[in-house]
């Protein structure tokens, strides 16, 4: 581990003590343990940084493991999605792909050894009636009347919950703890309940009685060999039944439980509960939708993995729950693409200019640098011609003198190309502008001559093979910051989160542009090809984010001026 460039934090520092102490033989292993129930977010990602960066510091072993004990809320799809993002993030488990369904018999004997023990009983208090009798966080529950049955009795019980003589909901495996503690964890929780009619995605229809996670967890770490088990602060209550249950049962190691606190990000909402909504009425596109925030949904903004592991080490690991910006998270993708993603021109409300003095029906190829800062991106061809399309907020009648683009009259510089003048401006019979023509300098394309003073430099695209294409401007999911305060976060969604800008064009080396290939727009911001809905005849891209001044001047723009594009809520 180079502790020069690691940050950090009190469990490397746990981690330090323990290895110092000798303990677990200094060996460090970790795990990442999804439920396979739906797709993995921002706060996965934390986590995953955090198991599968640890394990590579201290050259220990990460293992990915899926908490698939819900038949009725798990799926295969949704197993592979999983897989998909800790890849796409940088990390690998190599041949430590674990599920809890690999321990069922296992732990069903862990669960008859707790019966034998007389530490287990079989329970047939219906949910509402368990919660009446667990009390309340100021009063102690009271023993189920089921408490007292011998062991023998229980494990005949338990064997027919497991041949599947009970329905759904009659009986359940508890724990027999202590009903009087203080921590309502303790209070003799569900180990076992049972579940008909589900097929199970690993085990099929073999079993129909499941495991609760509490007894699951702690069970699987230690059959895997885990010595540090991170989990985040909502777990804290539950570490002593974590610890009590390895206590109680015969297995090979005794791994340490150790809290953080979770991600909580501004603009949107973490609970899968509330993403599963989300998604299941319509309010977006499906787990993958660039507005979410998925780990599929970033990607297929845009994001890149470099961007998302960088956030996650800037947020950092500690005890004290926060809630993080998202500019944090949109400084992160702005820096690592502005060095990674080569430059392109895209013109979103085009505006036709016509240069009067350049020949016709003559094309002339310019050489432009792929990155400003990089010349091993290489160059990229530009089509000049005598038509050609510049965005329409770059041009003004009269503008005052901090406009530095172009006026009627006044000079400007196509980006990597002349500089070109304004002599007349063309309106409809409404008065709106829908032509310029105007003049070039012959010899400005290297340098501009004291005859050609230009107020600034705009982007353009050839009017004769300039690229169609589709533009996607995604923004905050949700209108205020804590979306999640009340009930009614469905309420707080932002209706302006997507707007699809047609009649766009982009420079004619996108045209082959492959799904998933990130590109900084000049001037407007960086964009990815869709993965999804961009096909080889259309065109699409998802602004993944603007650049680094413009969203107070996105902010302000109305509706009304967005040409051809179509708000969706």
């Amino acid at each position: 581990m180079d502790d020069s460039t690691t940050p950090t934090n009190f469990i490397r520092a746990i981690i330090d003590a323990d290895r110092a102490a000798g303990k677990h033989q200094g060996r460090v292993a970790t795990r990442f343990p999804p439920e396979p129930n739906g797709y993995l977010h921002i706060g996965h990602a934390k986590s995953i940084c955090l198991n599968f960066g640890i394990a590579e510091d201290y050259a220990g072993t990460c293992n990915l493991r899926f908490d698939d004990t819900n038949p009725h809320k798990e799926n295969q799809q949704y197993v592979e999605a999983i897989e998909e993002d800790v890849r796409w993030l940088g990390y690998d488990w190599d041949d430590r792909l674990f599920f809890a369904s690999d321990y069922f018999h296992q732990l069903h004997g862990f669960a008859v050894e707790l019966i034998e023990s007389g530490k287990a009983y079989v329970c047939e208090l219906t949910l509402e009636e368990t919660r009446d009798y667990r009390g309340t966080l100021t009063e102690p529950g009271r023993d189920s009347p089921y408490r007292g049955r011998s062991v023998n009795e229980n494990l005949d019980l338990f064997a027919r919950m497991r041949a599947g003589e009970f329905p759904d909901g009659s009986k359940t495996l508890r724990a027999k703890i202590d009903m009087a503690s203080p921590n309502i964890n303790m209070r003799d929780p569900v180990i076992y309940r049972i579940k008909h009619g589900a097929i199970h995605h690993q085990t099929g229809e073999e079993w129909c009685i499941y495991p609760m996670y509490d007894f699951t967890h702690p069970i699987s770490d230690a059959l895997e060999g885990i010595t540090h088990s991170l989990c985040t602060l909502e777990f804290e209550d539950h570490r002593p039944l974590y610890d009590w249950t390895l206590d109680n049962i015969s297995t090979p190691c005794h791994p340490q439980q150790i809290e953080f606190s979770r991600l909580n990000l501004k603009y949107t909402v973490m609970s899968k509960r509330k993403l599963t909504q989300l998604v299941d009425e319509g309010h977006v596109d499906g787990w993958d939708d660039p507005r979410m925030p998925t780990i599929a949904g970033l990607r297929r903004r845009g994001y890149t993995p470099e961007s998302i592991r960088e956030f996650c080490r800037r947020i950092g690991i500690t005890k004290a729950d926060n809630t993080v910006e998202m500019g944090v998270l949109e400084t992160c993708a702005r820096e690592d693409l502005d060095r990674s993603a080569p430059r392109a021109m895209a013109v979103l409300r085009p505006l036709k200019v016509i240069i009067e003095n350049y020949p016709a029906n003559v094309t002339e190829e310019l050489t432009a640098a792929r990155h400003p800062k990089d010349p091993s991106m290489g160059s990229r061809t530009l089509i000049l011609e005598r038509e050609v399309l510049i965005d329409r907020e770059d041009f003004r009648e009269e503008a005052p003198r901090k406009f530095k683009r172009l006026v009627a009259g006044g000079n400007v510089r196509l980006r990597n190309a002349y500089v070109i003048r304004c002599e007349r401006v063309i309106k409809d019979a409404d008065g709106e502008v829908i032509e310029l023509r105007c003049s070039y300098y012959p010899d400005t394309l290297e340098a501009d001559p004291e005859s050609a003073k230009v107020r600034g430099v705009i982007h353009w695209v050839p009017a004769g093979h300039a690229v169609a294409a589709e533009l996607r401007l995604y923004d905050r999911l949700f209108r205020e910051p804590y979306p999640d305060a009340d009930k009614d976060f469905k309420g707080r969604l932002n209706p302006d989160s997507l707007r699809v800008l047609t009649g766009c064009y982009v420079e004619p080396s996108l045209a082959q542009a492959e799904p998933g290939s990130r590109y900084q727009f000049e001037r407007e911001g960086y964009y990815c090809v869709d993965t999804v809905e961009s096909q080889p005849d259309r065109l699409v891209f998802n602004r993944t984010v603007t650049l680094r001044d413009s969203r107070a001047k996105m902010q302000t723009r109305q509706p009304a001026q967005l040409d051809g594009s179509t708000a969706v809520g």
